[in-house]
């Protein structure tokens, strides 16, 4: 394919995972490769997203791992078919750098950095031939079918024979993902479905004293539960974090697809917090009947029940001061203390989005079937997943598809 295809010339517009693997492929397939990306440097996302512990995929069995892409599984399976979890380490591994499972199943390099993977892969992609453009910013097509870039010494214009848009989704702004590319397409008549936040903290209508007191104070050791419209049951066990207009976390984004839509349907969402996950009701009710004799209820709380400071707080703020004069209704309020979210974070604080491109107007190998020759991958595309790794893998994935597309498209073409 090489000797045929060494003519053809793809540009890569967006430097983020998917991109850079769509340029992966393409400069393996023997093409020529020019990666653009409005930033002055590729990755920004990426590496912010690591700054926590690089974590690049997760280590469970396929159909749970399927499940987290929710109404899109149908449509990512076939990318994680051919380039999973399994292949997205052993392709680390071959960039050098070693990966370990933690106790949670995600993977994560073993100096948990995300700057020595995207080192090592610049340095790769570079000896390989991409030839990379930054501070061009992409908006559309000039008459003449010519990309058109704005760039800080007036518009550039380029030709090429694909065209590869990796152009992210609309959260995180700052570092490139803005959704600016949402209209450009739209224009060309191709369906977007409207970008979303997703992976994101909520708003709560707390009051001034809880807001105050315990904003960026961390909720240890809860178990959230939320019940969907059809009475599906949603639970999950782990950590949050107050804000000064909500809630924020692990837990809370592994559950905020179902919340956003909620709140989009109804006006509002609640959710249930078990404070003391490691105690059953009956035995939380004896600690709380316990005489506490002079002590204060909130020494009691702590020595009978270990609720104390921002648990306390919500305590108060949450249930009904007649909840404390009964043993029976505030233990069942510590089990099961409700909380009501109201919306959801501005989409450009939001870790992902929702929404994108959809899959329907693209073939199978991702390409635009209103404009063949242009391809879309990466987080522009309408999916959504949880934190954990199933962001990136299919981000990679869909790349490394979008990047083979392109490449059997040309080679069609040179018949």
């Amino acid at each position: 394919m090489k000797n045929k295809l060494n003519a053809w010339s793809v540009a890569v517009i967006g430097g983020g995972p998917a991109g850079l693997m769509a340029a992966e492929v393409l400069i393996r397939g023997g093409v020529r490769v020019d990666l653009y990306d409005a930033m002055p440097s590729v990755g920004r996302k990426f590496l912010m997203a690591g700054k926590g512990g690089m974590n690049i995929t997760h280590s469970e069995p396929m159909e749970p791992f399927l499940s987290r892409y929710g109404a899109r599984r149908v449509q990512v399976k076939p990318l994680l078919d051919s380039f999973g979890p399994e292949a997205l380490r052993e392709w680390v591994h071959d960039l050098g750098i070693a990966t370990f499972v933690g106790t949670s199943g995600r993977v994560f390099p073993t100096d948990m950095k995300a700057a020595p993977l995207l080192r090592a892969w610049l340095h790769r992609l570079r000896d390989a031939g991409v030839h990379f453009h930054m501070r061009h910013r992409w908006y559309g097509w000039n008459e003449n079918g010519a990309l058109r870039f704005a760039t800080p010494q007036g518009e550039h214009t380029a030709n090429a024979d694909a065209v590869v848009l990796a152009l992210g989704g609309g959260s995180w702004a700052r570092l490139g993902s803005d959704g600016a590319w949402v209209p450009l397409l739209e224009q060309r008549g191709i369906p977007v479905v409207p970008l979303r936040p997703a992976n994101c903290g909520f708003d709560v209508s707390w009051s001034e004293y809880l807001s105050s007191r315990f904003a960026g104070h961390p909720i240890k050791a809860v178990t959230v539960t939320f019940i969907d419209a059809a009475g599906g049951i949603h639970r999950q066990q782990g950590d949050l974090m107050v804000t000064a207009t909500g809630i924020e976390g692990g837990l809370i984004y592994a559950l905020s697809a179902l919340l956003r839509d909620a709140i989009a349907a109804t006006g509002a969402a609640v959710i249930y917090l078990d404070l003391t996950p490691g105690k059953d009701l009956p035995r939380v009710i004896a600690e709380i009947a316990h005489p506490r004799g002079s002590r204060s209820m909130a020494s009691h709380l702590q020595s009978r029940a270990n609720i104390k400071g921002v648990k306390t707080g919500l305590l108060r703020e949450l249930a009904p001061p007649s909840d404390f004069a009964n043993p029976e209704r505030l233990a069942a309020a510590i089990k099961s203390l409700p909380l009501r979210l109201i919306a959801p974070r501005p989409l450009d604080e939001a870790i992902s989005s929702a929404g994108g491109v959809a899959f329907e107007a693209l073939d199978e190998c991702l390409m635009v079937r209103a404009m063949p020759g242009v391809f879309c991958a990466g987080e522009m595309l309408d999916w959504e997943a949880p934190t954990g790794g199933y962001l990136l893998t299919a981000c990679f994935a869909s790349g490394r598809t979008a990047g083979l597309g392109a490449l059997a498209h040309l080679e069609y073409r040179n018949v």
